[in-house]
């Protein structure tokens, strides 16, 4: 499937904020991509174009084309609880979302490869598919046989992360996804609201 692999930095200056982690590049020239950049004069963005940034800041984020994050809303859309909210809990859901979260990979993007190349198994058995939706309890463990790749082991020793809805066991190098995160637990700077508004036209 077709992924974004173009510049990254450009388009976190696009949104004004590094949302693809770590970007020295970014913080060099925080201000939009082009020729004139931060001297550019621009007018009052319509409703419609706030809403429309929103949800290209939620793909880029999550590394997911429309046609599947349509159909993700969808499922939010007729899943009891509030809409924007379980859209955001089904994306961080993701398998390859809580394998970056769990610091086996320093990226999204890592930990979407790390997948489909097999080093990832769910419950003891692989699962080479970047969108497989976890379910609480179950547990995530790198491949016996990738244990020992460089790649992993250096993500791991520079994570800080911690999250209250994963657990990590450094000797077994796995972790458990314990359960769904609230709202209030995902620390992406995304307003939900304006994605449904938008797909509610």
């Amino acid at each position: 499937m077709a992924r974004y692999t173009g510049p990254k930095t450009k388009i976190a200056r696009k949104f004004g904020e590094a949302i693809f982690g770590d970007d020295k590049s970014f913080e060099k020239r925080n201000y939009p991509p082009g020729q004139h950049g931060n001297n550019r004069r621009r007018g009052k963005k319509s409703e419609y174009a706030i809403q429309l940034q929103e949800k290209q800041k939620a793909k880029y984020t999550y590394g997911i084309l429309e046609r599947q994050f349509r159909n993700m809303f969808k499922r939010a859309n007729s899943a009891p609880g509030i809409t924007g909210e379980v859209l955001l809990q089904y994306c961080e859901s993701r398998l390859d979302n809580v394998v970056y979260r769990m610091g086996i990979a320093p990226t999204r993007a890592a930990a979407r490869q790390l997948v489909t190349h097999r080093h990832i198994t769910v419950n003891g058995e692989r699962v080479n598919i970047p969108s497989y939706q976890l379910k609480a309890g179950d547990v995530v463990s790198i491949r016996e046989k990738s244990k020992s790749l460089e790649a992993i082991k250096n993500s791991l020793q520079n994570t800080e992360n911690v999250y209250e809805w994963i657990t990590w066991n450094s000797e077994k190098m796995e972790g458990t996804y314990v359960s769904i995160p609230q709202r209030i637990q995902i620390p992406e700077n995304i307003n939900e609201q304006l994605i449904v508004e938008l797909y509610s036209k």
